[in-house]
């Protein structure tokens, strides 16, 4: 009998800082290391960064691409998807994670960390937003300290 494979998204903006392009490039290849499949959005910043690293490694990338063109998926991307949704391939990227690990990140990021939780898919936090309700913590969002860290609490949460 094979193996399951273990999927974990990685988001984060298209544009990120240098810091937060080595956080990712660290975290996807640590993924790979796992054994772990890289689920993106396919794009640049955060999710080219973490697919370079993946790929780095040995790893598999695939990348849900909100257009209709397959070449505008990052070079580091092996299976591009298209789906011709925009924005709303947020919902696919992190519904086809068992685990999610954020890095840095703005409004898109945000709504793919809400729809992963209220999809109960755990969200691991590196370097990213913080959440609060009704003036009170809301501690949804699991810190890591470092890439390791992240990977290591993705992979003790990762379920079927």
């Amino acid at each position: 009998m094979r193996d399951k494979k273990r999927f974990i998204a990685v988001i984060g903006g298209s544009e990120c800082s240098a810091p937060e392009a080595r956080l990712a490039e660290e975290v996807g290849r640590e993924l790979a290391r796992q054994g772990v499949v890289l689920v993106c959005g396919g794009l640049g910043g955060v999710m080219e960064a973490a697919c370079k690293g993946a790929s780095l490694e040995g790893g598999m990338t695939i990348g849900i691409l909100p257009g209709d063109n397959r070449r505008s998926a990052n070079p580091y991307v092996q299976i591009p998807i298209v789906t011709n949704l925009g924005e709303a391939r947020n919902v696919i990227v992190v519904k086809s994670a068992q685990v999610v690990i954020a890095i840095g990140g703005s409004y898109g990021t945000l709504s793919e960390i809400a729809h992963a939780l209220r999809n109960g898919i755990p969200v691991i936090g590196l370097k990213t937003w913080s959440l609060s309700r009704n003036d009170q913590p809301d501690n949804s969002i699991i810190p890591a300290k470092n890439p390791a860290d992240a990977v290591n609490k993705a992979l003790s949460l990762m379920q079927d």
